[in-house]
């Protein structure tokens, strides 16, 4: 544990996932603590970066969710520091937090995701229920932990359901609704030796899983392993561990994937490149099922960090 010299813990945050951010890293904080190494935590939206060169810590765990921490934006700061952190780089950070530019970079490798549109100001919104099918989506496409996201079931909801979104996002994300179970998948480690933790299937109160649901209620269940035949599971693995490769992720991801009732046909949904880490976190779940313990988790990904940009960092 010496070996990992003094470590920040970054969490909070300003973005609107504050509140979970602070749940996170106050339970990798302890994490870390109970294993010996010598964290501390530090909250951006309090303090400056020149505070955080200051601390001179050796490398930091990023539990910041959302914008300013998951976006890239912190990593080129702590690029420019030479403070080596945990999870993707800048562009692939940033690429990831971008529902949208995602979407292109998975079609493009020709992975399966919902059929999409993109909706702004000027967009005729009366014409995306057609090009979709009904009920579809409508969300922030910079945003996590559900936030302003609707499902539409009827073509006069879409301008209310528009406008929640818009509140967090210039542009908007419109896409097909996939019936069928909730999946995500956890995946860690770095190009070709990036893994898949055992499936975790979703299931929540009248197929809800908004954000109440998700961190301060114990209504939804998580099935892990999730019950799948092996050779779909391994397919979905699969799929997972390349759509983590072409946005190029690194330390670890967690990505969001529906089965379609119809015919068992995955989507990939969105891909979180800081997951969250609270007592109803999924990455620990998965890793548990794996064998792994939360301290064994937040101490291998700790491992991990490194500067992404450095000549002398592999």
């Amino acid at each position: 544990m010496k070996e990992l010299g003094k470590v920040g813990v970054l969490f909070g945050g300003r973005s609107a996932e504050r509140e979970v951010s602070i749940m996170s890293g106050t339970g990798v904080l302890n994490a870390l603590k109970s294993r010996g190494v010598d964290a501390h935590g530090f909250d951006p939206a309090e303090r400056s970066l020149a505070d955080l060169a200051a601390e001179k810590f050796d490398r930091v765990f990023i539990a910041l969710h959302g914008r300013y921490g998951e976006d890239g934006s912190l990593q080129g700061a702590l690029e420019q520091l030479g403070i080596p952190y945990t999870g993707s780089g800048v562009m692939a950070s940033s690429v990831a937090m971008d529902k949208i530019f995602t979407k292109k970079i998975w079609l493009y490798h020709a992975l399966t995701t919902p059929k999409y549109a993109v909706l702004n100001a000027s967009t005729d919104l009366s014409k995306v229920a057609d090009q979709l099918g009904l009920p579809l989506i409508v969300k922030p496409p910079h945003e996590g932990s559900t936030i302003g996201i609707t499902k539409v079931t009827s073509a006069d909801v879409l301008p209310a359901a528009y406008q929640l979104a818009a509140k967090f996002d210039e542009e908007v994300l419109a896409e097909e609704f996939i019936q069928g179970r909730e999946l995500t998948v956890a995946v860690l480690g770095r190009g070709a030796g990036a893994y898949a933790l055992p499936l975790i299937e979703i299931v929540a109160p009248d197929g809800n899983y908004d954000y109440q649901n998700k961190y301060f209620t114990d209504d939804t269940k998580y099935l892990c392993p999730a019950p799948i035949d092996e050779a779909l599971t391994q397919e979905i693995k699969t799929m997972c561990e390349e759509a983590y490769r072409a946005v190029n992720c690194e330390g670890w991801a967690r990505i969001d994937v529906l089965l379609r009732a119809s015919d068992n046909k995955p989507f990939l949904i969105e891909i979180n490149t800081s997951p969250g880490m609270t007592g109803h976190s999924l990455v620990p779940m998965a890793a548990k099922a794996a064998g792994m313990s939360y301290e064994d988790v937040c101490i291998e990904i700790l491992k991990t960090a490194r500067l992404k940009t450095a000549t002398d960092s592999e």
